[in-house]
């Protein structure tokens, strides 16, 4: 029997139930289908790694058949050609990859072909979580205790599959063109990252052996790799949950680490909360989860937005991490909320031009994290911050990158102010300026907004749409 395995967001031979099993039962047929039908097709910074880490698979696996094009034809059109009495392949949680994979397993069976879908991308579906009375979370806190009361499987041990592309083409990956070019924007991306398994894999130790211990104190501080930088892989399914919550269990790890451990493992737990979310709500990318929202008076101001996207706010703080974004496809996830809420709350700007600006920059977008993780700032979602709760930039940069060290990275224009104006260059002296040889206005912005007004401007507008 041959069955084709068809690859998404699980790109690694461990822990991949849908291989697994399908090696289990005879010869198999890789396949990647890049479907960009869908509401949400990869960005370009996901295109980037996607590329790279499908030239990973390839090469672990020996061969992988890639196509382009709506799944729900292509693949019965792979079924047909190959053979394949079978097709397996682990489940995504995005309403329209639920609505795609429903039609084709249903297709499949009418024709008599088996289509098994497995658990691979989550600790638990989001369907096992529920509150009391049945329903779905709504607060995250409340659903991590729950989900910590459920057993997490051991991870499977990787797959060692015979591979069969008899009358079939190994895929030619460069023909999806998902890399930049005309310019290549990721130019030096590959000394950054290293998409994968076994990139993901080296990550994860990496970040035990030397960050974990600290990771509860350092994990807010921007100016050190003090974080996991595993979201990418994550996303794209090189490392399971699973094998993180058990390489980090409760079990697993000393005293001296298990602070961090915990710490980070409610970070996973956030994620699979995004997820539960998503599946739950699934108009959450484009629509406020809380419908007072939608009176709110959101701001249309285009040179605005591009001042926020460039990182010429005049709020260094900001800027550091929206140029820090645009260079590296990533950006520290204080930093992200920071940037965020600089940019729904002082620029009163709709969070969704943010969702989307995050999803076509970030290695790491995903969709329910991406959609909660806004919303989640604006106010206007699930365990949501606060609408009162305005982030002061400068007090942000003060806090948590108090050498200055992460500005002066991303923004070197700044590197010669002293540490206590760093994070505000607006209030320095006209000689403390011009021994930075700073003009504010030409080689850094003047802030595009004042920070108290556009509180107060925020703060009311939220009054009136509460009223």
């Amino acid at each position: 029997m041959t069955a084709i395995v068809w690859f998404r967001q699980d790109l690694r031979l461990r822990d991949n139930p849908a291989l697994s099993a399908a090696a289990q039962a005879g010869a198999i047929i890789p396949l990647y289908i890049l479907d960009d039908s869908g509401r949400w097709p990869p960005g370009g910074a996901g295109r980037w790694w996607l590329h790279h880490s499908l030239k990973a698979l390839q090469a672990s696996l020996g061969g992988l058949v890639v196509a382009r094009g709506d799944a729900r034809t292509l693949l019965p059109d792979f079924v047909r050609h190959s053979g394949a009495s079978a097709v397996y392949w682990n489940r995504c949680f995005e309403p329209d990859a639920i609505a795609r994979d429903t039609a084709i397993k249903d297709a499949l069976q009418q024709a008599g072909i088996e289509a098994h879908s497995f658990k691979g991308n989550v600790l638990h579906e989001p369907w096992d979580i529920a509150t009391q009375s049945g329903g779905p979370f709504k607060v995250y806190t409340p659903f991590w205790r729950a989900s910590l009361r459920r057993p997490v499987a051991r991870p499977l041990p990787a797959a060692k599959p015979t591979i069969d592309l008899t009358g079939m083409a190994n895929g030619d990956i460069d023909a999806l063109a998902l890399l930049p070019s005309r310019p290549n924007w990721a130019k030096g991306w590959e000394t950054l990252w290293t998409p994968g398994e076994k990139g993901a894999l080296s990550r994860l130790d990496a970040f035990v052996q030397s960050d974990l211990a600290g990771y509860h104190r350092l994990r807010d501080r921007p100016d050190g790799v003090h974080t996991s930088m595993l979201s990418p892989h994550l996303h794209f399914g090189e490392v399971s949950a699973r094998q993180i919550w058990t390489k980090l269990g409760p079990h697993r790890e000393a005293a001296t680490t298990r602070q961090g451990a915990d710490k980070f493992l409610a970070e996973l737990g956030w994620r699979e909360f995004c997820h539960h979310l998503l599946y739950h709500y699934p108009t959450l990318p484009e629509q406020n989860w809380r419908t007072t929202f939608d009176a709110y008076p959101w701001r249309d101001s285009a040179s605005d937005l591009t001042a926020w996207q460039r990182g010429l706010t005049g709020y260094p703080l900001v800027d550091a991490g929206m140029r820090e974004l645009w260079h590296t496809g990533w950006m520290h996830n204080r930093v992200r909320m920071i940037a965020a809420s600089f940019l729904v709350k002082h620029l009163r700007i709709d969070w969704r031009k943010g969702q989307d600006w995050f999803w076509d920059t970030l290695v790491d977008a995903d969709l329910a994290n991406n959609a909660a993780g806004w919303q989640w700032v604006a106010g206007s979602g699930a365990d949501a911050a606060p609408y009162f709760r305005i982030f002061n930039p400068v007090i942000q940069g003060q806090k948590f990158d108090p050498d200055g060290r992460y500005v002066r990275r991303w923004c070197p224009e700044l590197a010669k102010l002293p540490d206590r104006l760093i994070h505000s260059p607006f209030d320095a002296k006209a000689d403390v300026l011009a021994a930075a040889r700073i003009e504010l206005g030409r080689n850094y912005p003047k802030p595009i907004v004042d920070h108290s007004a556009a509180r107060q401007a925020a703060l009311r507008c939220y009054s009136e749409m509460t009223a």
